[in-house]
């Protein structure tokens, strides 16, 4: 009997520690579920499909802006690229209607990209990483573990961190998951199955 008490108070601490590890996350993209909490901005033909979010076939680059507003938070993210994707998660946006590198941090998902230093995994602008760009999105799905708190960002990917930037300019705004162009033509497609996000 004892054992069994012992046992039974071992699993409940093991629950216990599980909720607690999920407390303060907020799911705002779970497999196909999820559109309707973001804002869209641009053409991009963002839908529902295979267990993802998936966008394509956009000509300007589009969004999916949240809805709320955050200062201090983590974000992870699971995600799925192609050799010409570009897309990023851009944070403390400025204008909710007109997002960018200059109004907002952009943790880049773009292996393609022309100036390396802030291909895929770098924070544009802000944090590069090695060139030629070391880390490589395509053909496989991937996590981002990004930490925004006061002035520090820091970027995780596939669990080794890849960039961190100090920077006091942008310390409050939603944040957005991109479809973007590939030149002046639409980058390949860009799925997102997992979004989550914890204010800190």
């Amino acid at each position: 009997m004892r054992r069994l008490i012992v046992a039974a108070a071992a699993v409940l601490a093991v629950g216990c520690s599980t909720m607690d590890g999920m407390m303060g996350w907020t799911t705002l993209v779970d497999g196909e579920k999820g559109l309707e909490n973001f804002n869209r901005v641009g053409d991009a033909n963002w839908r529902a499909e295979g267990g993802a979010i998936v966008a394509d076939k956009a000509k300007e680059n589009s969004y999916l802006v949240s809805k709320s507003s955050y200062k201090d938070f983590q974000i992870h993210a699971e995600f799925w690229a192609d050799k010409l994707t570009n897309s990023g998660v851009f944070l403390r946006a400025q204008d909710p209607k007109k997002i960018g590198a200059v109004s907002a941090y952009e943790v880049n998902i773009y292996d393609a990209r022309p100036g390396q230093e802030y291909s895929t995994a770098a924070i544009v602008d802000h944090a590069k990483v090695p060139v030629p760009g070391p880390y490589k999105a395509a053909g496989k799905w991937n996590t981002f573990d990004i930490t925004a708190k006061g002035s520090t960002v820091t970027v995780v990917f596939n669990g080794v961190k890849t960039a961190e930037m100090t920077d006091a300019k942008l310390l409050e705004g939603p944040f957005a998951l991109q479809f973007g162009l590939h030149g002046k033509e639409p980058g390949d497609v860009i799925k997102w199955r997992k979004v989550q996000i914890k204010p800190l």
